[in-house]
């Protein structure tokens, strides 16, 4: 069995999905080959080289792959397909726009957010906001999976794979590159960070977000999380937004402070090393997932904490 992997990246570095995404692939048996398909992505086309487990790395130089629109990547990967069993894909945004584009053109069902390889056909998936977890057994000769990167330890270096150039599959233009507008900030990414402090709609405004978290936050080179409650309310960014319908994140630490513990937020973050929940309500469901509580109001407690570090 060969698998296809697709490179997730910015023409100038891999993104570190793609290690955890390869860990997943080499447990479905047989060789894996990385795609990288950009413009100007030599760095990233040597990292993927170097990457443990990765057999070849497949390199495309075009401008149609250059911003990574869905569609010529898609078609790119359909035109690759003939000899592969397995088609897999980090599941982030940019996974989760081509990956059905993909299943659909080679009409199979695409298999979602897996956390565990069973066997070549076999998977596990979380279902219901996380509170099952379902196995799926796959008869489609061609698998197209996505990857709950949360769930795998990404591969090391050490590799040293040989790198074969092929051909683009030409750009369909159903849609175009505008503009790229990125958010800066000092702070770590949410879902690459090692800790992340995320309060809840406890806090009661934008102002108090900014006033309690951002302080400690800042003190623990921490990436800032919020619940759904939180960014509805407007005291946070849509992309700080945790749970199932924000970014699922596995830190080795989650500070959760003012957040009841919804289910839809558990999923985004339960896999999190250490979960530590500030909540001034003894009964909310977070303690129960939990590895440190604190009963204690936010407004004096996260203070507190930042004074002591």
């Amino acid at each position: 069995m060969t698998t296809l992997l697709i490179a997730e990246h910015d023409n100038a570095a891999l993104n570190e999905q793609t290690g955890k995404a390869l860990a997943a692939a080499a447990k479905l048996g047989g060789d894996v080959h990385v795609l990288v398909a950009g413009q100007g992505a030599g760095a990233v086309v040597e990292a993927a080289a170097k990457l443990d487990g990765a057999a070849k790395v497949l390199t495309v130089d075009d401008e149609a792959y250059a911003h990574g629109l869905a569609e010529p990547l898609a078609d790119l990967v359909v035109k690759l397909a003939g000899d592969y069993e397995a088609i897999v894909f980090a599941a982030t945004t940019t996974g989760k726009n081509v990956a059905p584009r993909v299943a659909a053109l080679l009409d199979v069902m695409q298999i979602s957010d897996i956390i565990a390889v069973v066997s070549s056909d076999t998977f596990e998936r979380p279902i219901y906001a996380g509170n099952a977890v379902q196995t799926v057994k796959s008869k489609d000769a061609k698998k197209v999976i996505t990857v709950r990167t949360s769930s795998f330890q990404a591969s090391g270096e050490g590799g040293s794979a040989e790198i074969a150039p092929v051909d683009a599959a030409g750009n369909p233009a159903l849609s175009r590159f505008v503009e790229e507008r990125l958010a800066e900030s000092d702070r770590p990414e949410l879902t690459a960070a090692k800790v992340i402090l995320s309060g809840g709609r406890a806090l009661g405004s934008k102002e108090k977000f900014e006033e309690v978290v951002l302080p400690l936050a800042d003190k623990l080179g921490a990436a800032v999380g919020a619940s759904r409650a939180a960014v509805d309310a407007g005291y946070a960014p849509n992309d700080w937004q945790v749970g199932q319908t924000g970014k699922v994140v596995a830190p080795e630490l989650y500070i959760a402070a003012g957040i009841s513990g919804a289910i839809q937020h558990l999923a985004g973050m339960k896999d999190s090393k250490v979960i530590v929940a500030i909540n001034k309500d003894e009964d909310a469901p977070i303690f129960q997932v939990a590895d440190y509580g604190l009963v204690a109001d936010l407004f004096q407690a996260l203070p507190e904490m930042k004074d002591k570090l």
